[in-house]
């Protein structure tokens, strides 16, 4: 089993910025990805950002330019910088592991961003 904290949410004015992380416990060798989703209630979870285990990264379009995914291998983190925030990033935000075919979440940290 794999455990996924979230952590740095919160309230920020829009042109901002936040840093989230993600520490995962647990079972985390050949983890393949780690990144994050973001979900408004009542919508489908989106991607945001992943990150793979060699190191390639993806972004959705509506963040490339303003977020920034990174990972710590020692200390098991994933981290999601977010620049120039928009009042459309207002979310709960998720972090993602995979390892083969099994998925793990986090519980999610909501980020306000107000304008």
């Amino acid at each position: 089993q794999v455990q996924l904290v979230e952590s740095g949410g919160g309230l920020v004015q829009a042109g901002g910025s936040l840093r989230l992380s993600c520490a995962a416990s647990g079972t985390i060798f050949r983890l393949n990805v780690m990144g994050w989703y973001r979900q408004t209630p009542g919508k489908q979870r989106e991607l945001v950002a992943l990150i793979r285990s060699d190191g390639t990264t993806n972004y959705a379009d509506s963040v490339k330019g303003r977020f920034t995914i990174s990972g710590d291998g020692a200390k098991n983190t994933v981290y999601l910088q977010m620049n120039s925030l928009k009042s459309e990033d207002t979310d709960v935000y998720y972090c993602y592991a995979r390892r083969d075919v099994n998925i793990y979440w986090g519980q999610g940290t909501q980020v306000t961003v107000s304008s």
